[in-house]
């Protein structure tokens, strides 16, 4: 029932408020973001959700799109810019995403959405991290985040699947 329901419900509520509550951060944020990416303050790119279906996730943009004599983008390090740099620092970028749960897109804890190219590399048991909705954070972030292997990560993510609970959310989100 909580899978279900309770967890929308949650979810739901928690976006409008948080977003609400964040507005004013957003209303500081946005602008500086925009000047500093030639108006370009969002970033949107295609990941997989629930079940494997694409959608749209949105996050605060914090590289421009400089490019090198060849035309191709500069490294991310060279790229990123100062307004960037403080978002990233302060996870602000994922702010936005609180409009994807809005839409059902994603959950507040779930695994973490990688990119659709990785989809055919999943084995089966991997793949089970598709079962649910994906989430802005997650079991694996709160136990190594970037640093555990991709192996990990995937067994934390699956384990989370067969786990769900309103007492294990708590747990991650505190």
């Amino acid at each position: 029932m909580y899978r279900n329901v309770f967890k929308r419900l949650i979810d739901l509520s928690a976006a409008f408020i948080g977003l609400l509550l964040l507005s004013p951060l957003l209303l500081l944020v946005t602008p500086a973001l925009f000047l500093a990416n030639q108006g370009k303050p969002f970033f949107f790119q295609t990941r997989p959700g629930k079940n494997g279906r694409l959608f749209k996730i949105v996050k605060f943009k914090t590289m421009n799109d400089k490019k090198d004599a060849d035309g191709n983008l500069l490294p991310d390090a060279e790229r990123l810019t100062a307004a960037g740099r403080f978002v990233r620092k302060t996870s602000i970028d994922e702010i936005p995403q609180l409009i994807n749960v809005l839409k059902g897109d994603m959950s507040l804890i779930g695994p973490r959405p990688l990119l659709p190219q990785y989809l055919p590399l999943y084995l089966p048991e991997q793949a089970r991290r598709h079962e649910v909705r994906p989430g802005i954070t997650g079991w694996a972030q709160v136990n190594g985040r970037n640093a555990i292997g991709w192996q990990t990560k995937f067994e934390l993510d699956v384990w989370y699947v067969d786990n769900i609970s309103f007492l294990l959310d708590v747990r991650i989100i505190l």
